[in-house]
């Protein structure tokens, strides 16, 4: 109902075809209970098609109480993309988006890609040098709590209530 009220419906967003695209890979692969945490999976750029260099990160906020301004429709978990050169590429309010890229890279692909992960693995020493990518996610999360900042400042004019106010 809420998302009604906002002019937003949940097939806005596309949910509905990946949670089918989940059921069926479920169907045929399995449980998902025995894939580790921390997976990686890569994939060429195609800046044509909105796929640049860098990655999309899925993190979990470990407090389910904390929904950053109700901005985020898929808490407790981000989304956020980030580019090589550091900037955000779509921010965790970007869920459409950066579901629809991230199925974009990979519909069709059922195989490793060797042109992608070859560098990839050379760059990383095959996932044991992880720092610039470490990097690139305390920029993600510094930009999380930033657009939280920015909302804040913005109720002030607004007269909505904020978070940052004292007894709010």
């Amino acid at each position: 109902m809420e998302d009604l009220k906002t002019g937003v419906s949940i097939t806005d967003l596309g949910l509905n075809d990946f949670r089918m695209d989940l059921l069926n890979y479920i169907k045929t692969s399995g449980d998902l209970s025995s894939l580790p945490s921390g997976m990686h999976a890569v994939v060429p750029a195609d800046p044509e098609r909105g796929l640049h260099p860098g990655v999309i990160y899925t993190l979990r906020n470990r407090n389910n109480a904390v929904n950053i301004n109700k901005q985020n429709r898929l808490h407790p978990f981000y989304l956020l993309y980030m580019g090589n050169d550091g900037r955000v590429i779509a921010n965790h309010t970007e869920v459409k988006q950066l579901l629809d890229l991230a199925r974009a890279a990979c519909r069709g692909r059922p195989d490793p890609i060797p042109a992608a992960y070859g560098p990839f693995n050379q760059i990383t020493d095959d996932g044991r040098k992880m720092d610039f990518y470490s990097g690139l996610l305390g920029q993600a999360i510094r930009s999380i709590v930033a657009i939280k900042e920015d909302k804040d400042l913005d109720s002030l004019f607004t007269g909505r209530t904020t978070a940052s106010l004292p007894g709010r």
